[in-house]
């Protein structure tokens, strides 16, 4: 089961997955992040830290760097990792350089709230980001889980009106999903259908309003402009909604993913990041970029194209993923 958040409370407790579930979802997620560990194992090897020298931060350096994690994130971590083993706080034991190595990258992966906020009433959820990184899918999943796993009553809001296939495809996922939706015409004003979804959603008594939005080009300020605008546009309905603004990203963009992030948190405050097509990619290290220069936590990552394969984002098994032997 997905762990998207409480209807009571942002910050309550789940019930635990049995170990051996838990067990299974980090073998998935060791095999989705195979490309960037492989990246990754030829400079980090089982050898690397068995003499410690110069040549070693250089080769650490170069690894995170080639995985995308960006270049002031991987200088903070050496630089940070070097120190804490030159002080003798880490002993210059291969292992333990290794696992402490991990513990970092889990630490700098960490930022900010991980669950996703349900507690309003309706929750309003918005998602946001570039054409092609599977954010209307994205949105069709979480429905999913929210309808079929936690029990509640989820309304779409088909507010990409540019292009008529994402209605099509959003309506696909709704009768999947068991969730209802609202669309307008073709061209009609994204903010209205926004603000006719709430509208539906209060007057039903639904638990959920998920907003889609055009894939933007984050080069297109009139765009971002207008998702400002349909942002607005909820906060009349509800002051403090949306509840969550999500950003889409796609993994195998790199950097660019990044540049992306940056350009939309300026229009909108983002919440909190998707990150997809995570399995398909040697540059996983883009979650520590994302986390560490943006502050802006990976909530959620896109590890295959099952529903099960929509995870919540876990620091410390990622970074554990990363690099296993």
């Amino acid at each position: 089961m997905i762990d998207l958040g409480s209807r009571v409370s942002a910050n309550a407790s789940t019930e635990a997955e049995p170990e051996e579930q838990r067990r299974g979802v980090f073998r998935r997620l060791r095999e989705s992040l195979s490309k960037s560990r492989q990246a990754l194992a030829e400079e980090i090897s089982a050898s690397l830290f068995d003499r410690i020298d110069e040549e070693t931060w250089e080769r650490l350096e170069q690894a995170l760097i080639l995985a995308d994690a960006g270049a002031p994130t991987t200088a903070a971590v050496v630089e940070r990792l070097e120190h804490e083993v030159d002080s003798g706080a880490v002993p210059a034991d291969g292992a333990l350089v290794r696992d402490r190595l991990i513990e970092i990258l889990a630490e700098v992966a960490s930022t900010g709230r991980a669950r996703i906020d349900l507690s309003g009433e309706p929750a309003v959820l918005m998602l946001v980001g570039v054409n092609g990184t599977g954010k209307t899918t994205t949105i069709g999943k979480i429905a999913w889980h929210l309808s079929k796993e936690m029990g509640l009553s989820v309304i779409l809001a088909a507010a990409d009106t540019y292009r008529a296939a994402a209605a099509e495809q959003l309506a696909e996922w709704a009768q999947r999903a068991g969730a209802d939706l609202i669309r307008g015409e073709e061209g009609a004003d994204p903010g209205a259908v926004a603000f006719d979804a709430i509208s539906a959603a209060r007057a039903r008594g639904a638990d959920v309003v998920i907003v889609d939005t055009a894939g933007r080009l984050h080069t297109q300020s009139n765009l971002m402009e207008e998702l400002a605008k349909v942002k607005r546009v909820i906060a009349k309905q509800i002051p403090e909604a949306p509840h969550e603004t999500l950003i889409s990203i796609d993994a195998t963009t790199g950097q660019n993913g990044l540049r992306q992030a940056k350009v939309f948190s300026e229009s909108v405050d983002l919440d909190g990041v998707v990150l997809t097509k995570l399995d398909g990619t040697a540059k996983g290290g883009i979650a520590l970029a994302i986390a560490s220069e943006l502050e802006i936590p990976v909530k959620l990552i896109g590890v295959g194209e099952t529903l099960e394969d929509l995870r919540p984002f876990d620091p410390g098994e990622y970074a554990a993923a990363l690099l296993a032997e």
